[in-house]
């Protein structure tokens, strides 16, 4: 049974930093794992492979140095959560939360009793396979799996604080690529109402003792969120990684030695290069 790197130095009031990996190549997990980041963030509320895929891409994380994995499934998918978690994932990032009642239902699905109703299996990657003693397992995994509320719609901001409050949800955070959809601001993420979005996570994770995590597009905006508490911070993505790279062989290349190419890409900035 492993221990979950993000909330040890979380407890140690230490930030603790994660990227996003939506390529399916187990060798970029271990990578990621190899180079000592925190944590990877698989996103399958909206990627499409399967939940055997996505145990696989675990398992290189782990084989890589054993970071922990923040899996996100779809709004209500509250029995893949589980087998997530059964399959390795350290944390449970559950999107769209919109009430207090909504978070008890992931903690009912993702905390074994006392806290919760998860359903007991064991032969899984996270026990793993059957080879610790039953109560030894059962308290790890409630200790050392956590909870990751993400709120993106404006009236579910009002509601921070109760979700937050809430036993079993152990960090909360803003969604602000759909807060700004939803507030009729798409792509604004430097509107003061994104600001105000924040403040009230901080606050929220500050009145109940809870932490809070960002999405950062940048170091300096990393470092702003780290000031005002946030210890679990989420940077970049590896198909922008990829697409920067390329795009910086193929403009020296154009430049300095006149080659030319068939850009089939829409111009100006990505939306996807913002904060989600």
């Amino acid at each position: 049974m492993r221990m979950s790197r993000i909330l040890a130095k979380v407890g140690n009031d230490e930030p603790a930093l994660a990227t996003t990996l939506h390529l399916t190549d187990p060798s970029i997990f271990e990578l990621v794992a190899l180079m000592g980041f925190d944590a990877i963030w698989m996103d399958m509320e909206h990627h499409s492979y399967s939940l055997e895929t996505a145990s696989m891409l675990m398992r290189a994380a782990r084989v890589g140095a054993g970071c922990d994995i923040v899996a996100r499934p779809g709004k209500g998918e509250f029995m893949r959560a589980a087998r997530m978690l059964e399959a390795g994932a350290t944390g449970i990032m559950y999107p769209r939360c919109q009430s207090a009642q909504e978070a008890r239902e992931l903690v009912r699905w993702t905390k074994f009793a006392p806290r919760g109703q998860r359903g007991f299996d064991g032969a899984s990657a996270d026990m793993p396979y059957r080879s610790a003693p039953l109560n030894d397992y059962l308290r790890h995994a409630n200790e050392q799996t956590f909870v990751l509320i993400q709120m993106e719609e404006p009236a579910a901001i009002e509601q921070a604080e109760a979700v937050a409050a809430v036993p079993g949800v152990d960090m909360i955070m803003l969604g602000p690529a759909d807060f700004c959809v939803l507030s009729g601001i798409p792509g604004e993420f430097d509107h003061a109402s994104v600001d105000a979005a924040i403040a009230k996570i901080a606050q929220a994770a500050k009145n109940t003792g809870k932490h809070w995590a960002a999405t950062c597009g940048s170091v300096e905006m990393a470092r702003r969120m780290v000031e005002l508490g946030a210890r679990l911070i989420f940077h970049g993505t590896d198909i922008l990684m990829v697409k920067s790279g390329l795009e910086r062989i193929r403009d020296s290349f154009a430049r300095d030695l006149g080659f030319t190419f068939r850009n089939t890409l829409p111009s100006g900035a990505s939306y996807l290069e913002k904060p989600r």
